[in-house]
């Protein structure tokens, strides 16, 4: 198999041959593997290698993108002569840049995780689907664990001498565990980064108490309460109300943060952090889709908006520097903005500390359907719900099927009080999200 050293000398010097001056190679190669489980069997095993690269160049001042998965010296003068070509046709005014390289490029506090054999995958995925039916006598079928990893690498090269590569991984496992009692069901799951035994086993006693807990769940009036929304589920609003924080967004008039910098747009017990060397983030790199340095940056501040985020175009529009934020959803895509570790950072109270300072109301364990009911651009939300009653400072009866209505910027402003603990939730390329559960006072709840 052709090497990508040879490679980029193929695209350099097919370049050269067509005049073109400035240009940029993106390469990507991806290795991922699962094992699945179902009763005490092994129901699906994947291992697969993808991947490509991308040659984008400058002609008559627009950008033109080519891809290919072919790895071959004839498809990357192939390749070369379709991005030129593609220059043409671009309709978008857009300032474009191939970047020259940042001064100092930070260090990561993680590395990739080692890939897993097959048989480890295999062997372990069995190893927590057997524990998880042990915990009860109560779990049924409809149980199933995963165990799985994914690799990936990254070089950027460009006509300005930048050369860069990148390594990061991960590797992980779930289970989510069914149970029946007295011809009830419910279900509940968990998940680690990690893929050896003493990370895994530890699913099974969450799973199986999780499920067990909502069996009896009852159902509340409608009116207002005071919520706790739990970490997990506070890291699923932060992801899907996300792209407020994109300056590409604000620019095009799809988030309210437009124009807010310096200004109070949160409680003064938020911080918002982008951190793309947090530690317990896996998937890390030091530098963007362009190829700028990344690093760690507070977006909001006890409160107040300090910047959005940025890649070169949407930087250079809003008269500021880049923030590190470009991304590529593969090697194929076209350059967008996305956060590497955004999380809420955490705050003094514990969960029991909360529930304390509430003393009656209602604590979210579970939101479902978030995306389709959250529309990005005004904030609004409105989702079913599931969690439990707090009632005289504790976590009371669980409840089931109630509806949140509100809005991602009000929400921002009406909390009280953060815990402790911050939940992660699993990357989706080099993003994560993160948050510890937070307190929000008179949120609209519809009940029965």
């Amino acid at each position: 198999m052709i090497d990508f050293e040879e490679l980029k000398a193929e695209l350099i010097k097919a370049a050269a041959a067509a005049g073109i001056e400035q240009y940029e190679i993106y390469y990507q190669l991806i290795r991922d593997a699962s094992a699945e489980t179902f009763r005490d069997e092994i129901s699906g095993f994947s291992f697969g290698v993808s991947g490509g690269i991308c040659f984008r160049c400058i002609s008559g001042g627009r950008m033109g993108y080519a891809a290919t998965e072919l790895m071959t010296p004839g498809e990357m003068h192939e390749l070369v002569i379709r991005a030129h070509e593609n220059a043409k046709h671009i309709e978008n005014d857009d300032e474009v840049f191939i970047y020259p390289g940042s001064p100092k490029y930070g260090q990561k506090t993680r590395e990739a995780d080692k890939f897993p054999d097959a048989a480890l995958l295999k062997n372990n995925a069995l190893a927590l689907q057997r524990n998880t039916y042990a915990k009860s006598k109560h779990v049924t079928d409809g149980t199933q664990s995963q165990v799985f990893a994914f690799e990936t690498e990254t070089r950027i090269c460009n006509s300005m001498g930048l050369d860069l590569k990148n390594t990061a991984g991960a590797t992980g496992g779930y289970t989510r565990a069914v149970v029946k009692v007295n011809g009830e069901s419910a279900d509940d799951y968990d998940f680690t980064l990690g893929c050896g035994l003493d990370s895994l086993l530890p699913l099974s006693d969450n799973a199986v108490s999780g499920a067990l807990a909502k069996i009896g769940a009852g159902e509340i009036d409608s009116g207002k309460y005071d919520i706790i929304i739990g970490g997990r589920q506070m890291q699923g609003l932060l992801a899907a109300f996300s792209s407020v924080f994109s300056g590409k967004s604000a620019r095009l008039g799809l988030s309210l943060l437009a124009g807010k910098e310096g200004c109070e747009v949160a409680s003064s017990c938020i911080t918002i952090t982008d951190d793309p060397f947090d530690p317990n983030c896996p998937m890390q790199t030091t530098f963007d889709a362009e190829g700028v340095a990344v690093y760690t940056k507070n977006v909001i501040e006890k409160g107040i908006l300090k910047t959005l985020l940025y890649d070169l175009t949407n930087a250079k529009k809003a008269g500021v520097g880049s923030t590190g934020n470009a991304s590529k959803g593969s090697y194929a895509s076209t350059v967008g903005i996305s956060p590497f570790c955004l999380s809420i950072r955490p705050g003094e109270y514990s969960l029991e500390e909360l529930f304390r300072i509430v003393r009656s109301g209602l604590y979210v364990t579970e939101i479902k359907g978030l995306h389709a009911g959250a529309n990005h651009a005004t904030g609004d939300f409105s989702v079913e719900c599931a969690g439990f009653l707090i009632e005289g400072g504790r976590r009371g009866q669980p409840v089931k099927s109630f509806t949140i209505a509100g809005n991602f910027y009000g929400l921002l402003r009406s909390i009280t009080h953060v815990g402790n603990k911050v939940e992660y939730g699993m990357p989706s390329g080099f993003t994560v999200f993160a948050s510890p559960a937070v307190l929000v006072r008179d949120i609209s709840v519809a009940g029965k």
